[in-house]
């Protein structure tokens, strides 16, 4: 029978977890080749202003197979409810027993979405970070800055939401650790930092390219479906490097899709995350360089997540377990 982990059995074991490792092994599996990944599967409901995302996969070697659910309902925080919910599944890679059952209600989705963040900064950020910014105020807006702190760590935040009651939020929740300003605009925010995520479900572009200094990076999360975009075409023409956490993907979703889509860049100007982690010459080597990571989500992030959350839940519970 498979085993059923609860959100705060797996929320306490993530805890233990170093995500960031993970996922930069999950990106360099899927750039090898040595991972199947189906293209994703998803369900848009424009009446109720969501969407569900399929992904799944398996990597070669490895124990287990996921298949994961995740969705986003961006009118429920209306509701009381959170707008990210979801599941993993957990499946033998040799027999097809079905293992674990992840009622994680979106979380590892989020969590792995951050860690991703944290592989991107890494290697693309400029060593001297002024400021960081966030665009989007919600959940990955907070769990972008705290995981980003791992390798580029900057307590100068600046933080730009649709609405402003959200910034507030995030000012107020996050305040103690970080000194953290309102920005009135997106114009503003560029203005004073060098580091920008965003991680917003935007269907038109909020940053401007004549607002993007020289020097910065952007890691776009939020663009993760065919019709959402973040960024002007155009900065993706100002950048002296785009990488994508999979070519294959941002050929359907994402600021590059949109941008080769337009005319604007061709392919050929993109490189592959797992493949710059593994080439010194492709990451960042100046400070002036302006760079943007694309990261649509892969299941290579879900495999690697769900697959050490039930690891360390059976090593755990073997250790616990009383002896005969």
């Amino acid at each position: 029978m498979a085993i059923v982990i609860n959100k705060d059995e797996i929320l306490s074991i993530v805890k233990d977890i170093d995500v960031v490792a993970a996922m930069e092994k999950g990106f360099v599996a899927y750039s090898n080749k040595n991972c199947i990944v189906p293209p994703v599967g998803e369900f848009l409901f424009e009446k109720n202003n969501g969407e569900t995302h399929i992904k799944y996969g398996y990597i070669k070697g490895e124990p287990y197979y996921v298949i994961k659910i995740a969705s986003g309902f961006y009118n429920n925080p209306q509701l009381g409810i959170p707008s990210s919910q979801g599941l993993m599944l957990v499946f033998n890679q040799k027999t097809g027993v079905t293992e674990a059952v992840l009622l994680d209600e979106g979380n590892l989705t989020n969590i792995r979405t951050a860690a991703a963040g944290a592989v991107a900064a890494k290697y693309f950020a400029p060593k001297n970070i002024k400021a960081t910014g966030i665009i989007g105020a919600g959940t990955q807006g907070k769990l972008q800055l705290q995981y980003l702190q791992k390798y580029n760590p900057c307590k100068e935040v600046w933080v730009w939401d649709i609405k402003k009651e959200n910034a507030l939020k995030y000012q107020s929740q996050l305040g103690t650790d970080f000194n953290i300003h309102i920005a009135e605009t997106t114009t503003e925010l560029a203005k004073h930092c060098n580091l920008i995520v965003t991680s917003t479900p935007s269907q038109s572009a909020l940053l401007k390219t004549e607002d993007i200094q020289a020097g910065t990076h952007i890691t776009a999360v939020g663009s993760d479906t065919p019709e959402k975009q973040e960024l002007e075409s155009d900065i993706l023409v100002k950048a002296d490097m785009i990488i994508s956490d999979s070519i294959q993907q941002s050929k359907s979703r994402g600021e590059i899709y949109k941008a080769t889509q337009n005319g604007a860049i061709f392919h050929d100007k993109v490189i592959e995350l797992g493949v710059a982690i593994q080439q010194k010459q492709l990451q960042r080597t100046s400070d002036n360089q302006i760079s943007v990571t694309d990261l649509t989500g892969v299941a290579v992030q879900d495999i690697m997540i769900a697959q050490s959350v039930y690891l360390n839940y059976k090593s755990i519970f073997s250790t616990n377990k009383p002896k005969s």
